[in-house]
């Protein structure tokens, strides 16, 4: 079921999802949390189709947040609300309101989102593109328990990620780290096999790949080494090569879903390692809410290695 407001408020809103409800006979309480998408109009689809994929794992409220740019002076200077209301089949397990703001009310956006929260559940955040440089201290990312970026997404991520380091508060998270979490798996139940120091590391990746930097840091933070950074032609993260006194340890991605597992004295392994879709990346972070500790580490890299840790 779908419903068109034109010229709204947040009052109305909650009052056609209370009507799209007894349409259906769907009711809220199972809902979990309430996300929240800040984007444009070009990523929308994308952003709200990712979103209900979720939903089927974590049911859920989505305000999908659209800042509009009205084309003549007029109509810029006037500031209001479209919303477009759905639930049912139409928003997978849960509801989407997807708010369309012009004028003023764009600066304000929190205003509208906040009376739409579920009461009582966790929000999050999720700038599929372009996030604020402080997530933690944008009006709609100080409402949420998890504030999500993605690196892969801006023009220049390396300058953003030091952003990232300098600004980064508890519960911030980026899905250029969450795709490290199958690469982050494996290596460390190589090295449990392994079971010996680790001399050298070497990540191959294609040229400015922010996952493939958060991996190096990751390493050097965990392994106490210095990670080389190699250059290929992608795609994505290629390979992994720990130095050992016994031998390599690698992980070797060239292309594909598959990669090739090889630890010292053993015969190499094929491993299921596939680039995973933006809803699974979703669903995953959406599992734990609490600050992510690993993320926070690799963003800093070198500067954890005082600390006595272990892979």
């Amino acid at each position: 079921m779908r419903i068109d407001l034109t010229d709204t408020t947040a009052s109305k809103i909650n009052k056609a999802l209370v009507q799209g409800r007894r349409a259906i006979g769907s009711p809220a309480v199972g809902m979990v949390l309430t996300m929240v998408i800040v984007t444009d109009e070009e990523n929308a689809y994308d952003s709200m189709k990712a979103a209900e994929e979720a939903s089927h794992e974590h049911p859920s409220r989505t305000l999908v947040v659209i800042k509009r740019h009205a084309r003549n002076l007029r109509d810029r200077t006037r500031s209001h609300l479209d919303a477009e209301v759905r639930v049912g089949s139409e928003a997978g397990t849960g509801e989407t309101v997807v708010l369309r703001m012009y004028g003023e009310v764009s600066e304000h956006a929190d205003s509208v989102v906040l009376p739409l929260l579920l009461p009582d559940a966790p929000v999050v955040v999720w700038w599929p593109v372009e996030a604020p440089d402080n997530p933690a201290k944008d009006p709609l990312g100080a409402l949420a328990q998890r504030r999500i970026t993605d690196l892969y997404a801006v023009e220049r991520p390396m300058e953003t990620l030091e952003k990232r380091v300098r600004s980064y508060a508890p519960g911030d998270t980026d899905l250029a780290w969450t795709r490290l979490t199958l690469w982050r798996s494996m290596l460390a139940a190589a090295l449990d096999q392994a079971r010996v120091p680790v001399t050298s590391a070497v990540v191959e990746a294609e040229a400015d790949n922010p996952a493939a930097e958060l991996l190096a840091r990751w390493l050097e933070a965990r392994l106490h080494v210095r990670v080389d950074r190699v250059v290929t032609d992608g795609p994505v993260v290629t390979a992994v090569r720990l130095g050992t006194a016994n031998g390599e340890i690698v992980i070797d991605r060239p292309e594909g879903p598959l990669a090739t597992l090889t630890l010292p004295d053993q015969p190499p392994r094929s491993l299921a390692l596939k680039v995973r879709p933006t809803s699974e990346l979703i669903a995953e972070e959406l599992r734990r809410l609490d600050a992510d500790e690993m993320y926070a580490i690799a963003l800093r890299g070198e500067a954890e290695k005082e600390k006595p840790v272990h892979v």
